[in-house]
């Protein structure tokens, strides 16, 4: 019976006395037809099997080769070699898969990460994306495990949507109808009413609206799921097909919801550094190698572990919007035109660059921005008396700049109204949405964290794209 294998790590971690185990796995390496380095990947760790000389026929030993994949069961010695506590001492060894070592792309050496995007679907086998995607289950565990602990419900929002939360247009469409010969009304513009559902549809770009009517019900909900962004934006933080992590609250307002990111994140750093230490640490050590190749300036102030535990030990700091202005424009960086995007004043959308140095240069701690210019912001934020801001924040990260973005809503069914007709926004479209303003409206508030962000961040990995399984950018969709 298969169910009586042990997982390697759960082995490691007991002592040898002699004890009987089998185990399953893969090949990493096979030294001297003697030591079988095998490996499940439920650790980086791998377990030495020893292979008695002459004890298995000639035939077997040519078949154990890098990947392949073997049953083993034998006895559980002390390990006279350096490098691990235990041995297994093989009494049998059954080949459950062949692989021809000649073809197998992932040889035992030292490859690089665009090279194992290109075979996204072994890359997990390789020590690295092994520790990322152990973390990332993590991660994600601690979502549900925080929520659920406060009380949460959690949400499905629909993937399949009408509505565009964000304002942005940059979605993909969702359709039936024949690409080379759709139904046409009499101006010439796609028949939709022959569609599917009857009427335009995407997939969404947030479940934020949806969360808002669970919000009003429920009082605390959150969303985890994926969302699509049809941006033509080839960086290492951008992807179409990512996963969004979006709480709603009735009764908070702005600072209530930072309160809640602020804990939220620091919440699901702690659990993974307490349930995952053996791969943060190899990742520690992996980020540390390749700082190594940088220039002096290029490299980072902290390690990886260091930096996690940076973001537990700082409270978070808070400012305005106009104070970040004050402070970017006032800065040694922009007057001596450091910036690729220079600081033109008051009412500009801030970048990346911005948000790294205020966090990582004049505070060196993780920053709060609030109440931004509503210009700049959805219409869904609510409206401050100053008639220029809305409540909004963003969480801003070493490393990475903007991981939260969220704000308090706009509950007042009269100003609401009036910025979607301000930003062209049919309300009879979102008709549903308003129902939550006429009947029993009140204050609330939520926040948006991007899953691979948060993943990109605790990992110490550069580039987004290798902190998903397969990841999906423009003119990339394999596998």
């Amino acid at each position: 019976m298969f169910n009586k294998r042990i997982k390697i790590k759960e082995l490691l971690a007991t002592e040898p006395q002699n004890q009987q185990a089998t185990v399953m796995g893969w090949v990493r390496t096979f030294r001297n037809n003697q030591f079988i380095a095998l490996n499940d990947g439920s650790t980086n760790n791998n377990l030495q099997v020893v292979v008695e000389l002459g004890k298995f026929p000639e035939e077997l030993l040519r078949r154990i080769t890098t990947s392949a994949s073997l049953k083993v069961s034998g006895t559980v010695v002390p390990s006279l070699g350096k490098g691990q506590k235990m041995d297994l001492k093989a009494d049998s060894i059954e080949i459950l898969g062949d692989s021809d070592a000649e073809k197998y792309p992932l040889q035992p050496k030292k490859h690089s990460l665009e090279f194992l995007r290109e075979i996204a679907h072994l890359r997990f086998r390789t020590n690295t994306f092994g520790a990322i995607f152990r973390v990332r289950h993590a991660l994600a565990f601690a979502v549900h495990k925080f929520f659920h602990e406060k009380g949460f419900v959690y949400m499905h929002t629909p993937i399949i949507t009408a509505s565009d939360a964000e304002g942005a247009g940059e979605m993909f469409r969702v359709s039936t109808l024949p690409f080379d010969n759709p139904p046409r009304n009499e101006d010439g513009s796609i028949d939709f009413k022959e569609d599917f559902f009857g009427r335009p549809t995407n997939l969404t770009v947030s479940g934020q609206l949806e969360g808002e009517l669970g919000a009003t019900a429920f009082g605390d909900i959150y969303t985890f799921g994926p969302t699509f962004r049809a941006e033509n934006s080839n960086t290492a933080r951008h992807l179409a097909e990512f996963w969004m992590i979006e709480p709603e609250m009735a009764f908070y307002d702005l600072e209530d919801n930072a309160n809640l990111a602020e804990e939220f994140i620091r919440y699901i750093i702690q659990f993974a550094l307490d349930n995952n230490r053996e791969d943060l640490e190899f990742l520690d050590q992996r980020l540390a190698e390749e700082e190594k190749q940088l220039p002096q300036d290029k490299r980072s102030e902290m390690g990886l572990i260091e930096k996690l535990n940076f973001v537990l030990e700082n409270s978070f700091q808070r400012l305005t919007y106009t104070e970040a202005i004050d402070i970017l424009r006032d800065s040694n960086h922009n007057k001596k035109k450091k910036f690729q995007y220079p600081i033109t004043g008051w009412g500009m959308d801030l970048q990346s660059e911005h948000e790294r140095y205020l966090v990582e240069k004049h505070f060196k701690k993780p920053v709060i921005l609030m109440n931004y210019p509503k210009e700049i912001k959805a219409f869904y934020m609510r409206q401050n008396d100053d008639g220029k801001t809305v409540a909004a924040m963003d969480i801003l990260a070493p490393g990475i700049g903007e991981i939260v973005g969220g704000s308090q809503r706009e509950e007042r069914q009269d100003k609401l109204e009036q910025r979607m007709k301000e930003m062209h926004i049919p309300a009879e479209e979102l008709w549903w949405y308003l129902d939550t303003r006429r009947f029993g409206t009140v204050p609330h508030a939520g926040f948006g964290l991007g899953f691979e962000r948060m993943v990109l961040f605790v990992t110490g990995m550069n580039n987004i794209r290798d902190v998903i399984a397969f990841p999906r950018t423009p003119k990339s969709a394999e596998f």
